[in-house]
């Protein structure tokens, strides 16, 4: 009878605070919390379709922006500080630029702006909300914003 299972490597990054993102299935559970995180805002605020996609937007932003952008070190004690100085997007897949995980973190707030900017029919304010939101996050992911601190915020003092 033929393998009817897929293999699994185990991910080669040793950093506990990104291997995560390694394992199969992520990617699918990423962006399954973000349509349940729009139904859930849909049906709870009973606002429109559009509305609760910009909401979704805006909190993703903010969401990751904190824990992505942000937030600098790793909350284990065994890697003796090594990642100090390093935000999670500046340690996953070990520093490397674009990535298939980068790539896709990337597309995800650019999707979710063309979703969100749609179903509200390019209106303002949500059109410069979550074109503000995008702007943000695309920017804070590119290749040569790597270790880059603007105007030395979030820098080590």
């Amino acid at each position: 009878m033929a393998n009817l299972y897929v293999r699994a490597v185990p991910p080669t990054d040793l950093n506990r605070n990104t291997e995560w993102f390694m394992y199969p299935g992520v990617w699918t559970t990423y962006i399954l919390i973000l349509f349940f995180a729009w139904i859930v805002v849909l049906s709870v605020t009973g606002c429109s379709p559009g509305m609760a996609w910009t909401t979704v937007n805006l909190c993703h932003a903010l969401i990751t922006y904190h824990f992505f952008h942000w937030k600098k070190g790793t909350p284990f004690a065994e890697d003796q500080g090594i990642y100090n100085r390093l935000t999670w997007w500046e340690q996953i897949d070990g520093g490397k630029q674009l990535t298939r995980n980068r790539k896709f973190l990337t597309v995800v707030p650019v999707v979710l702006y063309l979703i969100a900017s749609h179903t509200t029919d390019y209106q303002n304010p949500m059109l410069f909300l979550n074109t503000l939101a995008v702007f943000v996050l695309v920017i804070a992911k590119f290749p040569h914003m790597h270790k880059v601190r603007i105007f030395g915020i979030n820098a080590e003092e």
